[in-house]
């Protein structure tokens, strides 16, 4: 088995804002997995409020080369736990852990989902996310992607209330609130009763993930709106903790080190009685791809980052205005827009 790694700069269509900071382009690294002329793809981007840096990534990946060896006999779920003591890095673990289920399903000639045992039914569709800006660049932004049916306003700024009420006046489609941990526990109660007025689905992190559980549960017992977990559900342990302090839980890959933890947090939430969410960071469609098959098991769907982007190196699953559209490829269904592999390799 051979793995090639793929670093790609992806520019956006708008500068991108959140609580934390804005950016223009997204960092991005691909792990491809190759054996007998097959390739499976995983994908992870650069993170500077975890501290993920492509450099980093990129060492701890060439660092775990023996790993390869068992991924040629072994399943990925069998690997992932030699895999994640040997990496030390959840990011690379997740593109690692990504690109060796893509190969293991294309090697099987089945879409990802069929090879985790699910079936495409009762699938929800994707929002669309709309940073942090002016009210009236925020209002352009919406109006350039008419039609869904969801849209997830990021908020965290002075105006928050003003924002959503702006935006509502465009659009009778359903919408859900992030505020990347920039509220408080009063601020979001408070709140909360003024967004469910403007047909505000849910709460997405709120608070910090340093906040006091009596901080959370006073939140959590008193919002008019359900409240998402997102910085406080990054590994499989926090979904357990989530229980009494939040009504779901958000998994992003990246965060807990890729499909293999993935899977067992949605099947975990679901049994404990959570709603169950992927997220996604703004990334090519090899990494939307493969999350995408994920969404048999989930009660919401964040999946917009290649919509987002100005151009995608990858083709594989759509989002169309909310739909997930299956590629008819194996895997995940992701594939270079050629030539980039060739530039982008190293």
């Amino acid at each position: 088995m051979k793995m090639t790694l793929h670093r790609l700069q992806l520019p956006l269509q708008h500068e991108f804002t959140i609580s934390r900071g804005s950016i223009q382009f997204q960092n991005s690294l691909v792990v491809e997995l190759e054996q007998d002329g097959i390739s499976g793809f995983g994908e992870v981007t650069e993170n500077s409020f975890y501290g993920h840096t492509i450099e980093a990534m990129s060492a701890s990946l060439t660092d775990g080369q023996d790993l390869l060896e068992k991924y040629e006999t072994d399943s990925p779920e069998e690997v992932w736990p030699a895999a994640k003591s040997q990496l030390q890095n959840m990011f690379a673990l997740s593109a690692l852990d990504m690109a060796a289920h893509d190969l293991a399903a294309r090697r099987s000639g089945v879409p990802l989902y069929q090879q985790w045992g699910l079936a495409w039914r009762d699938v929800p569709e994707s929002s669309y996310t709309i940073g942090i800006d002016t009210i009236e660049t925020m209002i352009a932004k919406l109006n350039e992607q008419p039609g869904w049916s969801v849209y997830k306003i990021k908020l965290g700024a002075q105006d928050d209330l003003a924002i959503v009420r702006a935006l509502r006046e465009q659009t009778s489609a359903t919408f859900r609130v992030d505020a990347n941990c920039g509220w408080t526990a009063e601020q979001t109660i408070a709140y909360s009763h003024e967004l469910a007025k403007l047909n505000v689905e849910f709460i997405e992190q709120p608070l910090l993930n340093t906040a006091t559980p009596e901080e959370m549960r006073h939140v959590y017992q008193n919002s008019t709106l359900p409240i998402i977990a997102d910085e406080n559900c990054q590994v499989e342990d926090d979904v357990t903790r989530c229980v009494g302090f939040f009504h779901g839980v958000n998994v992003k890959l990246c965060k807990c080190g890729g499909l293999t933890p993935g899977l067992r947090m949605l099947r975990m939430a679901r049994q404990l009685g959570l709603k169950t969410m992927v997220g996604c960071m703004i990334e090519s469609s090899i990494g939307i791809s493969a999350a995408a098959h994920l969404a048999p098991l989930l009660d919401y769907a964040d999946l917009d980052g290649a919509v987002l982007l100005k151009s995608d190196p990858a083709i594989g699953v759509v989002i169309d205005m909310g739909q997930i559209r299956l590629s008819q490829a194996p895997g995940g269904g992701a594939q270079w827009k050629a030539p980039v592999a060739a530039r982008a390799a190293h």
